[in-house]
C-alpha cells in the first residue's frame, strides 16, 4: 500500500536525524521534488564525467587514457562536500591534476539511479552505497585498473592532504610497496594558515569598491580568495613580498576578498550585492584569482589559480603600464618581456 505523504515525510525526517545531517535526503517524494531543485544541492563541476553507472565500464575508460577511476559518494545538504567544492575544487593545482590524471563519478549516497557494480550485477545508487559501507560523505573511492580500491577517503580531506592522496594514487605508489601514511610522512604537504591576507594600503571592509572609481588614476585589482588556500599564502608571504613585485604592486588600488563570504559589497561598476554573488557573476572558479578593473569599473584582464613570482609581477605589470591595450595577448607579451630581460643578462626562473 502507498504510504501517506506524511508518514513517508516523518520517515525521511527520522533518518536525517539518526545520520546526523541537517539536509533531506534526495530520495524525497516525488510530490515534493518535482520541478524543485533541492535546497541542499551544491553543484558539481562540469568536468565530472557524464557516466551510465556502468563501473566496469567506466574503469576500463579510465585505463584506457592512463587514468584511474575515482567514485564520489555525496549527498544534497552535505556542508563538508560543499567544503570539498569550494576549497579543494577551487585549487587549480588540485583540479589540474584530477582532470589529467582521473575520471570523478559522483554517486548520490541516497539516489536511485540504477548502477552496474563490479561484477555485472545490477543495482541503485544507494544499495551500492551500502554494500560498499559508505558511511560518511564526502566519501572517495580511488580505484585501480582492476576496480579495487587503492586508496578510501571516507570524509573530508583538507586540500594539502587531499592532493597528497591524489598524488599517491596516481603516481602507483602502492605498486613499489609505498603505503599512503608513509608517504605522506615523505612529502609532508603544508596546510593552509586559514585566514584572509591583508596588504598594506589595500581597502578594508566594508569594501566600497565603486567609490571614486571615476577620479582615481590607477587600476583596481581584486584579489579573490579562501580562508584555507596554501598558495594564496605563498601569493601574500612570498610573491608579493619580492622587492620587484611590490613596487609594480603599488600602482594599484587593491582589495583581497574571500570569494564565498557572504557580506555586502559595492562592486567597481557601483552595484551593491553579497561578495559570493559577485564572485559567481564574475565566474570566479580558483583561488588565488586576480581581477583587474579600469577607471570605469570595466574588467581588463585576470589571472586565475596560482601562478609562481614572473607571471604575477608580469601580469602587474602589463595592466599597469598599459600594455594589455597594445598587446592583447598575455603569453606574448610575457615573451617579450622575457627576452628584454635576457638581452640585459637576467635569467629567468618560470618556476620560481
Amino acid at each position: 500500500m502507498k504510504q501517506p505523504l506524511r508518514l513517508k515525510l516523518r520517515a525521511a525526517w527520522f533518518v536525517i536525524l539518526l545520520s546526523g545531517f541537517a539536509a533531506a535526503a534526495t530520495d524525497a517524494p516525488a510530490e515534493l521534488s518535482a520541478g524543485l531543485q533541492n535546497p541542499g544541492y551544491h553543484e558539481q563541476p562540469r568536468w565530472f564525467k557524464h557516466s551510465f553507472l556502468d563501473i566496469r565500464e567506466d574503469v576500463a575508460e579510465a585505463t584506457a587514457e592512463d587514468k584511474r577511476l575515482v567514485l564520489y559518494f555525496y549527498q544534497d545538504g552535505c556542508p563538508y562536500c560543499a567544503k570539498l567544492l569550494q576549497e579543494n575544487l577551487a585549487d587549480k593545482a588540485i583540479v589540474d591534476l584530477m582532470q589529467q590524471r582521473f575520471e570523478v563519478v559522483a554517486i548520490n549516497l541516497w539516489g536511485d539511479r540504477e548502477v552496474t557494480g563490479l561484477t555485472g550485477e545490477p543495482t541503485t545508487e544507494k544499495q551500492l552505497g551500502a554494500d560498499l559501507k559508505v558511511q560518511f560523505t564526502p566519501t572517495m573511492l580511488l580505484l585501480d585498473e582492476g576496480g579495487q580500491a587503492v586508496l578510501r577517503i571516507n570524509g573530508y580531506f583538507p586540500p594539502h592532504r587531499f592532493k597528497a592522496a591524489l598524488t599517491y594514487v596516481a603516481e602507483r605508489r602502492e605498486q613499489v610497496g609505498e603505503s599512503f601514511m608513509d608517504y605522506v610522512a615523505r612529502v609532508s604537504p603544508v596546510e593552509a594558515k586559514g585566514r584572509i591576507h591583508q596588504e598594506g594600503g589595500f581597502m578594508s571592509s566594508p569594501f566600497r569598491l565603486g567609490d571614486n572609481r571615476d577620479v582615481s588614476m590607477r587600476p583596481l585589482v581584486v584579489m579573490f580568495e579562501q580562508p584555507v588556500c596554501r598558495d594564496c599564502d605563498e601569493l601574500h608571504e612570498d610573491i608579493l613580498r619580492r622587492e620587484p613585485v611590490t613596487y609594480s604592486l603599488s600602482a594599484f588600488d587593491g582589495a583581497i576578498l574571500d570569494a564565498f563570504s557572504s557580506d555586502m559589497l559595492q562592486t567597481p561598476g557601483g552595484r551593491e550585492m553579497p561578495i559570493r554573488e559577485w564572485a559567481a557573476e564574475l565566474a570566479i572558479k580558483y583561488t588565488p584569482s586576480l581581477v583587474f578593473f579600469d577607471a570605469t569599473g570595466r574588467e581588463i584582464f585576470r589571472t586565475e589559480g596560482f601562478l609562481k613570482a614572473f607571471h604575477i609581477h608580469g601580469a602587474l605589470d602589463y595592466v599597469a603600464t598599459g600594455a594589455h591595450l597594445r598587446q592583447p595577448n598575455f603569453q606574448r607579451y610575457l615573451a617579450e618581456r622575457r627576452e628584454s630581460l635576457s638581452a640585459l643578462g637576467v635569467e629567468v626562473d618560470l618556476m620560481d
